[in-house]
């Protein structure tokens, strides 16, 4: 997608991290997004020492290619204490990429102030990736670069209000089809399965 060679002291590499799937990379941050904790699989596939991430901004690890407006989004649903699932391009130490899906849990003090964030990621099919999240993020990326933020969120918006749905349903629906496609889950158990139990089942809690 995007075509930079240098990204803050990194050169870009169109290569994805080789990392193991099955497993769920966790993060804890400060309620402004600072990092607290990291775990082994999320030291192993962004390739950051975890004495290089603590007090680091969480996006030590945006990518070049993803559109500010998922940010913008996920960040205002985290705020006001919801979760928010984005499918999101990171960027690893040596300027590979990986793609996750995220999931959060937010953590309040006794009167009701966000503290902290306990951020899940799972990995995402790469066909879904490559057929509907690239061309979509893609376009939003040149908006913004053309005119801005906020037309590129009117542009989503526009967009899913086309599609009858929200990102996160959105983003439901296609990992769903992806699934059929592959045989892993019938129509009736996909018409049943609410958001929570899909998401929850996604990422085996």
């Amino acid at each position: 997608m995007n075509q930079e060679n240098q990204f803050q002291g990194r050169t870009i590499i169109d290569k994805e991290v080789s990392w193991d799937k099955t497993q769920v990379i966790m993060s804890k941050t400060n309620a402004f997004g600072i990092i607290e904790y990291a775990n082994e699989i999320f030291i192993d596939v962004c390739g950051y020492e975890d004495y290089e991430l603590m007090g680091q901004p969480h996006n030590i690890i945006r990518h070049p290619d993803m559109p500010k407006v998922i940010f913008k989004v996920l960040w205002e649903n985290l705020k006001a204490g919801k979760n928010f699932h984005a499918v999101v391009k990171n960027l690893a130490k040596s300027g590979r990429y990986y793609w996750v899906i995220t999931d959060f849990e937010i953590a309040k003090d006794e009167n009701g102030v966000i503290v902290n964030y306990f951020g899940r990621r799972q990995s995402v099919p790469q066909e879904v990736v490559a057929m509907h999240i690239e061309p979509l993020y893609k376009k939003l990326l040149q908006i913004e670069g053309a005119s801005g933020v906020e037309f590129s969120e009117k542009y989503l918006i526009g967009f899913l209000e086309e599609k009858k749905r929200s990102y996160v349903e959105y983003i439901k629906e296609l990992i769903l089809e992806h699934e059929k496609a592959q045989s892993k889950f019938s129509h009736s158990e996909e018409e049943e399965e609410d958001e929570r139990g899909f998401f929850s089942r996604l990422f085996n809690k």
